[in-house]
């Protein structure tokens, strides 16, 4: 079975309703358990029976939140299926990843690494040195499929998500280099 040909272009604000009706919740039966000290964290992989799923709460508004320098979609005949959307911060030369959602459907099909190919292309033409992410402990999925582009653990915040829907979950941030080092 061969993969149908995908659009990749660069998203609009006519895109926004589409983007927002747009499926991003997952289902796992892994999840990481944080281990928490005052000198280091440990991650654990753990089974989840039943299996978790999981819908992402809405935005809570908070501007910076919000804030996207680009963002590239990913059409499949009349209809977005994926989109990442990107962040330059220019004070650190990093490229921030602050939502990609590829639709249920479309899972599986390398959509995922087309859209954050094309994200480090913009980190590069920007002169960024580094893509950085945030994904919490539960999306195990995700974390994988970071994993296989390149990105590894680089810290996490234990209260990020107080307050929220997501209490109760860790926010790990993962990184990858961007530039050689002799640039």
């Amino acid at each position: 079975m061969t993969t149908p040909p995908y659009l990749y272009r660069v998203g609009t604000p006519a895109d926004d309703a589409e983007l927002t009706a747009l499926d991003d919740s997952f289902t796992t039966d892994t999840v990481y358990e944080v281990t928490a000290t005052a000198t280091g964290f440990s991650l654990h992989p753990a089974p989840v029976h039943p299996p978790l799923t999981k819908q992402f709460p809405d935005d809570d508004g908070d501007e910076d939140d919000d804030r996207v320098d680009h963002t590239v979609v990913a059409v499949d005949g009349d209809r977005i299926c994926a989109f990442i959307a990107l962040d330059y911060e220019d004070w650190n030369r990093r490229l921030v990843i602050r939502q990609i959602t590829v639709a249920p459907t479309h899972r599986g099909k390398g959509i995922g690494r087309h859209l954050m190919a094309r994200a480090f292309a913009y980190g590069h033409d920007r002169g960024a040195r580094a893509a950085w992410l945030e994904v919490t402990n539960v999306n195990a999925p995700a974390i994988h499929a970071y994993q296989r582009m390149g990105f590894t653990l680089c810290g996490l915040d234990t209260t990020l998500y107080l307050g929220t829907q997501s209490e109760g979950e860790t926010a790990l941030f993962m990184s990858r280099p961007l530039v050689s080092p002799e640039r």
